[in-house]
């Protein structure tokens, strides 16, 4: 039976833990101090480019900081957009939105730096509600189409809507023609029922979902207005989400990330439905993610956050490294693939691979890790028997 002396088996143990979980412990030796340089050397956009197709499309714009020490931090919240020509306007949450027709550059200010980020905006028309695109979306992201609300198996209350939104034309037939058609008026549109139950103005069991100045408010209420038009037959579904950044690295604990999130459709087109998707963090105590795709780290380890919009679900893994001031990487002797997958890892995540370990310590790892026992002793013996290397 070969022995792997080569190979330091902790660090594949150590390397298999760390996903999704809190990062294991200290460097093997001590380690002196590193200082750390947190001015910001230099800014990058994502996306690197904005184009507008109409008034009504937005896109959220994130402004990421290099420090001399080489980290990448979010300095969206704080940027500032200053567009010359008056072709865009900010929301203050990285949100752009067209002004006027042109081609031209917005100015991008954070950090004591400045970068250039090229514009476009092809139309200032206003195209129609879809109830695809715009009102399926504020549905599910609200929470209406939930198991737990009327995606349920019966729906709730009477009221009874495909599951996460999987069937639009039922949707539509529910909402526009179902007991009558009370649930939307045409000729007043504040007076829909599927307006004045999510704002509390007649009594709803699910609460408060949305005010009646928020954009989702606005939104249904226009459609209703545009007279509840139907396009499911003729909008082609998303198929397939883009999340920027893509696998960032919080340094430390208490930082944030802002997400982008960008559905890419089948002719080629693209729009950003941050807004409308739908986030989850899947390890709560390292990462925490709100509605508007904002990630706040909580502990140092390792968190995936799950984004999900019409159907189409994306991923995106967060590290959160804690303070790794005292880490230092020392190059790591390269015997096969799997310790260079293992020290790429290894560096990610800033932690020092343990030394070593004996014959003793590698026949007992392995047998507890492929058979969760013990070796027996005439499996260490012809272990530790074996001359081969």
């Amino acid at each position: 039976m070969p022995k792997f002396r080569s190979l330091p088996f902790s660090c594949l143990v150590a390397s298999a833990s760390v996903s999704g979980a809190a990062f294991a412990a200290a460097p093997a030796r001590p380690m002196p101090p590193v200082k750390r340089d947190a001015t910001v050397v230099a800014l990058e956009l994502q996306p690197g480019s904005l184009s507008f197709k109409d008034r009504r499309d937005t896109r959220r714009v994130l402004v990421l900081g290099r420090t001399k020490d080489g980290v990448r931090v979010d300095l969206t919240p704080v940027a500032r957009f200053e567009a010359a020509t008056g072709l865009v306007k900010a929301d203050g949450n990285g949100f752009l939105s067209p002004a006027k027709v042109g081609t031209g550059s917005v100015m991008v200010t954070a950090g004591g730096k400045s970068i250039g980020l090229p514009v476009s905006v092809k139309s200032m028309a206003a195209p129609a509600i879809s109830f695809v695109r715009d009102v399926e979306p504020i549905l599910n992201k609200a929470g209406c189409n939930q198991g737990t609300c009327h995606g349920a198996a019966k729906g709730k209350n009477g009221f009874k809507l495909s599951l996460r939104g999987y069937d639009p034309d039922f949707d539509y037939h529910q909402l526009v023609d179902d007991v009558g058609g009370r649930r939307v008026n045409r000729a007043a549109p504040d007076q829909s029922l599927m307006l004045l139950k999510p704002i509390q103005d007649v009594p709803h069991q699910g609460g408060l979902v949305f005010g009646k100045s928020s954009r989702n408010y606005q939104v249904l209420r226009q459609w209703v207005a545009e007279g509840v038009k139907s396009d499911v037959a003729k909008t082609a579904r998303v198929s397939k989400l883009e999340v920027l950044p893509k696998n960032p690295t919080l340094p430390l604990p208490g930082m944030k990330q802002s997400l982008v999130v960008i559905a890419r459709y089948p002719d080629g087109s693209s729009r950003d439905v941050t807004r409308e998707a739908r986030f989850t963090s899947s390890m709560g105590e390292v990462a925490e993610v709100n509605e508007l795709g904002t990630v706040t780290a909580i502990r140092r380890g390792e968190s995936a956050v799950l984004v999900s919009y019409e159907g189409q679900y994306a991923t995106n893994e967060f590290t959160i490294l804690g303070d790794r001031s005292r880490y230092q990487w020392a190059a790591q002797p390269q015997q096969n693939y799997i310790d260079r997958l293992i020290d790429q890892k290894l560096q990610r995540i800033k932690a020092v691979p343990s030394a070593l370990c004996t014959d003793e310590e590698f026949i007992r790892r392995v047998s507890l890790d492929l058979t969760g026992l013990l070796p027996t002793s005439d499996a260490v013996r012809d272990f530790l028997g074996d001359a081969r290397t």
